[in-house]
């Protein structure tokens, strides 16, 4: 099993940037492809980004794509989401999840953490 902690959300004014974590518990973190969702009050959860187990391949929403960067480090148990020239439209409640192999669909994914509110105001 995955226990995942997310971190790093906050308020941010539009323009700005902010870096999310994901801590993973568990000996299986190198074992798993990361994701990254959001969910926006009165919408469906929707992908943002994903990275594969080593790092070596990533995907993103074209909504974020040349904003949003994706990336791990297996030897801290940790994958991060930078964020940057944030949008109002960027607002949501960001999770992180664990699955066998990178995909862009929620149901691919075992294990999710609780989330973390990420706010642009314009």
């Amino acid at each position: 099993q995955v226990q995942l902690a997310e971190s790093g959300g906050g308020l941010v004014q539009a323009g700005g940037s902010l870096r999310l974590s994901c801590a993973a518990s568990g000996r299986t973190f190198s074992n798993s492809a990361m994701g990254w969702f959001r969910q926006a009050p009165g919408k469906d959860r929707e992908f943002v980004a994903a990275i594969s187990r080593g790092g070596g391949a990533t995907s993103y929403a074209d909504s974020v794509k040349g904003r949003f960067t994706v990336a791990r480090d297996n030897a801290k148990n940790t994958a991060y989401l930078q964020m940057n020239s944030l949008k109002p439209e960027d607002t949501a409640v960001y999770y992180c999840a664990a699955g066998r192999l990178l995909g862009t669909a929620a149901v691919q994914y075992d294990y999710w953490g609780q989330g973390t509110q990420v706010t642009v105001s314009s």
